[in-house]
């Protein structure tokens, strides 16, 4: 049995792992900035710093992050005709967000035109947003499936299967059902996040509602990633 140090090496060994521990960083950062900026301000300014480091840093580690999408389409697009649209349409959505992220990135840092930051900003957070839409819905399809066979199998009255086998199937579904609650958190968050590109307004950019969602979706990730 791994230790949690075990684990904890296996979670930074992974892109996904890392991005979350640098997204905490980011979130935490923000926090702390916006709480003491009129106090402290010289405090203020290096938890500034840390945030859009940690912002440029996670958009590094994302490079090429576009062809996990392709790949999911092309090795398990859905086992049903709306999933396989569903599927489609959210990780076409979450391609073009991690593609043009990449400009947004060079833009950021001087390698291309500093004056592209904002059109592709816009252009990545709208894909983001589209793709993260139909990722809930699809969880949410799930979800209700995940239910339905919970209640078939609990109902079961085939003597071909144990006790055994039918506590191992319904705690299978509800580990499902945990891990994509876990990803309605996050996209839910990350929704958040990406509106307030698109569309700024007090609620969505507001600095403690941008803090707090990204912080939830960092921690529903670390959930999600972290080794069994």
């Amino acid at each position: 049995m791994n230790d949690t140090c075990d684990k904890l090496v296996i979670f930074l060994a992974k892109r996904d792992g890392i991005d979350k521990l640098v997204k905490t960083f980011q979130y935490v950062s923000k926090l702390v900035n916006w709480h003491v900026e009129t106090t402290q301000p010289d405090l203020a300014k290096r938890f500034k710093q840390w945030e859009v480091a940690s912002g440029l840093s996670r958009k590094a580690f994302r490079t090429g992050r576009f062809l996990t999408g392709f790949n999911a389409l092309r090795r398990n697009p859905g086992s049903t005709n709306t999933l396989r649209l569903l599927a489609v349409l959210s990780n076409a959505g979450e391609m073009v967000y991690f593609f043009f992220d990449h400009f947004l990135w060079l833009s950021r840092i001087g390698t291309i035109d500093a004056n592209l930051a904002k059109r592709m900003s816009y252009i990545s957070a709208f894909g983001e947003s589209v793709g993260y839409v139909f990722f809930i819905i699809t969880d949410f399809i799930m979800l209700r499936e995940g239910i339905k066979a919970e209640r078939k199998l609990k109902s079961s009255k085939e003597e071909s299967k144990s006790d055994e086998e039918l506590e191992k199937g319904i705690q299978k579904i509800k580990g499902d059902r945990i891990m994509r609650l876990m990803a309605v958190a996050a996209n839910v968050a990350d929704l958040i996040i990406a509106l307030a590109e698109i569309e700024p307004n007090p609620f969505c950019n507001h600095t403690v509602t941008l803090g707090i969602s990204g912080l939830v979706s960092a921690w529903a990730g670390w959930y999600r990633n972290w080794p069994s």
